[in-house]
């Protein structure tokens, strides 16, 4: 039987949208240049986030987190699916939900925090507001001269390097023709339905076809400390500065926040040794016992994002049959939402309810 979609990407979207497919007996094939799941979808630091990041919060504004608050929802949709992921794969993720906790040093940060807040649960996102008793009594490990903070319970982390491989093995097992190594492609529109999934990619891929999407991708680095006893059981974050912080099944504690990696000669992403300095210097303060630990690696790698935040997801108008599956900056996280809906709308279907999936149709 040919091919009825064909996924160019083997990440977590791209593998997630086939099993979808495959397992309603469309026939389905999924095309990845390098390895599976061998860039953002392993690379990254295994967070499964709701909350609005507060970075961009502090540095785009209110107006622009009012403007996020649809990818808000879809994120809170997607962390339900994840709930699920083991089960629909038969395989242990290693997903783990402690919660995610904002942390603030200052009353600004407060004042921020409380302001973020009331649009996440406009919608729809349960997270509570927490003062510097209530945050101590939550998370004793934390430095004493945070004041207050934010914790979201449906928040967690899976471990990245397991949970790609698995979607293909599952979509492969469904009927999916998974083929990796296949080097740059572009469309040939042979009636085939076309999902792109390609991660920073996609705009490339999307640009002859008359579609031009804001797409970027962006070096960051992430660090992992040695195993230590259980210390940290959330989803850490700074008011302040960039953060994300957890610890694994395996004791080593993920430190992260999408501080900048640099580029080599040949624009391949590298640690930026001062970067690193400030990341470690924010994790220790927040968690002071981080600092009798040794830090094992640091790696950089290009993290897919856009400047509004927004996902691109669904098809494009300008080339009918061919759909996007694109989340920035928290694909990871958002991946499993993403990915049932375009599953839903390759096969005409609605995608499922509760989302604003309008709110993200590729209309650049």
């Amino acid at each position: 039987m040919s091919d009825e979609v064909i996924v160019v990407g083997g990440g977590l979207a791209g593998c997630l949208t086939a099993l979808h497919l495959a397992r309603a007996g469309v026939a389905v094939r999924v095309i990845e240049a390098g390895v599976i799941g061998g860039q953002a979808s392993s690379a990254n630091a295994g967070s499964l986030h709701a909350q609005i990041p507060h970075d961009p919060f502090r540095t785009l504004g209110e107006g622009w987190a009012t403007r996020f608050a649809p990818a808000v929802t879809m994120l809170k949709e997607s962390l339900l699916l994840w709930r699920e992921m083991e089960a629909l794969l038969g395989a242990d993720l290693e997903v783990h939900f402690g919660g995610g906790l904002l942390v603030a040093h200052s009353e600004r940060e407060m004042a921020e925090i409380r302001a973020k807040v009331a649009i996440e649960r406009a919608a729809g996102l349960e997270i509570d507001l927490l003062d510097q008793f209530a945050l101590q009594a939550l998370a004793p490990y934390l430095g004493r001269d945070a004041v207050g903070g934010a914790f979201c319970a449906g928040e967690g982390k899976a471990n990245p390097l397991v949970v790609t491989p698995a979607v293909a093995r599952a979509a492969a097992a469904a009927g999916a023709v998974i083929e990796a190594g296949t080097g740059d492609v572009a469309i040939a529109r042979d009636g085939e339905a076309y999902v792109l999934a390609a991660g920073s990619a996609t705009g490339r891929l999307a640009a002859p076809l008359g579609a031009h999407l804001p797409i970027q991708a962006f070096p960051i680095q992430v660090s992992v400390t040695e195993p230590a006893a259980p210390l940290v059981p959330h989803l850490v974050y700074c008011a302040g500065a960039k953060l994300t912080l957890k610890q694994a099944k395996n004791g080593t504690l993920l430190i992260g926040g999408g501080w900048d990696a640099r580029l080599d000669e040949q624009g391949r992403p590298q640690v930026d040794m001062a970067n690193l300095s400030r990341n470690l210097g924010v994790a220790a303060r927040v968690v002071p016992a981080l600092g009798g630990l040794q830090l094992v690696r640091s790696w950089a790698a290009f993290v897919n994002g856009t400047d509004d935040w927004l996902p691109i997801i669904g098809e494009l108008p300008q080339a009918p049959g061919v759909f996007i599956n694109y989340v920035p900056w928290m694909g990871f996280s958002g991946g499993p939402a993403a990915s049932l809906a375009v599953a839903a709308q390759v096969q005409g279907i609605s995608p499922p309810s509760g989302v604003d999936w309008a709110a993200f149709t590729p209309v650049h």
